[in-house]
């Protein structure tokens, strides 16, 4: 084992490696992101997913999920936060 500190990620970095495991696990690709933020404990990314391809595209069902990354890219959770009809607009 190497006692050399990991290099922290870039914020590119940090959005490539969440994309990749997303879909590693789940199987759904992002479209895009809505929340990148660095912390203590590594990175927290919101990624927008399509769940249910729909036509129009409009009628797309939307998933909205947070993922979290230690320091070093490794993914240590998931969860979805929201869905919704792409062509919904946001009531909040």
């Amino acid at each position: 084992m190497s006692d050399s500190p990991r290099q922290e990620l870039t914020a590119g970095q940090a959005l490539r490696a969440a994309g990749e495991q997303l879909a590693e696990l789940t199987g759904l690709r992002p479209e895009g992101i809505c929340r990148l933020e660095r912390t203590d404990a590594g990175w927290v990314v919101e990624a927008e997913v399509v769940e249910v391809d729909r036509i129009p595209a409009t009628m797309s069902v939307m998933g909205l999920y947070e993922v979290t990354l230690d320091p070093s890219g490794t993914l240590t959770g998931y969860r979805r936060v929201r869905r919704y009809e792409r062509g919904r607009t946001d009531s909040r």
